[in-house]
């Protein structure tokens, strides 16, 4: 029987000026603290209904503040130095494995699980997202190639991850392809994002 893969969320703390900044010329600081909040809550527990393993790779407080924020039922890891390919390259192991974003408003556990019978059969599987990056990347093993040097935040993102895998000679399967929540032209999708914000 293949092994479960282990997911792997990435979550900053929701401090005012420092998480989703790009939403604060729309929302202010502690608004846009607010949704990266909702989202984090969110996306931890469509992870943990999965049934599968859950790991959070934390940074912008103790482990003991994301403990109090979200409870112990998930492992928790802090954050490499660095940047993006860094962090991921750092969180990688050599069993399978599925990274995610807290930025994914639809993101349901159907998405989860079909990407890790993915795995099954396929070297990587990817979530695509709408504006050209993946919202999910699973590999059964570690693949730092897939993210070195990477042009992040960018829409070439998903097609550069394609290009490098096909060249590896490695099997990719795509899964549904989803929203993510970066921008405040993002915001009207998911209404309840920010219903009642302070």
């Amino acid at each position: 029987m293949p092994d479960m893969p282990i997911l792997i969320l990435f979550a900053k703390f929701p401090l005012p000026g420092l998480a989703k900044t790009r939403l604060i010329p729309a929302l202010g600081e502690r608004g846009a603290a607010a949704v990266h909040r909702r989202l984090a809550e969110r996306t931890v527990a469509t992870l943990s209904s999965s049934g599968l393993p859950v790991e959070i790779r934390y940074t912008g407080a103790a482990k003991a503040e994301f403990y109090k924020w979200l409870g112990t039922d998930v492992a928790l890891a802090p954050q490499a130095e660095g940047d993006l390919s860094d962090r991921l390259i750092d969180a990688a192991r050599d069993m399978p494995h599925i990274f995610f974003g807290a930025d994914t408003p639809d993101l349901e556990p159907r998405h989860i699980l079909a990407a890790a019978k993915a795995l099954d059969d396929h070297d990587i599987v990817i979530g695509p997202a709408k504006d050209g990056g993946y919202y999910l990347i699973g590999m059964r093993q570690a693949r730092p190639e897939l993210l070195t040097d990477m042009p992040w935040s960018t829409e070439q993102v998903c097609p550069e991850t394609l290009h490098r895998a096909e060249a590896l000679g490695l099997s990719v399967a795509l899964i549904e392809t989803l929203s993510d929540c970066d921008r405040p032209e993002d915001l009207p999708q998911w209404p309840w994002l920010t219903e009642e914000l302070a």
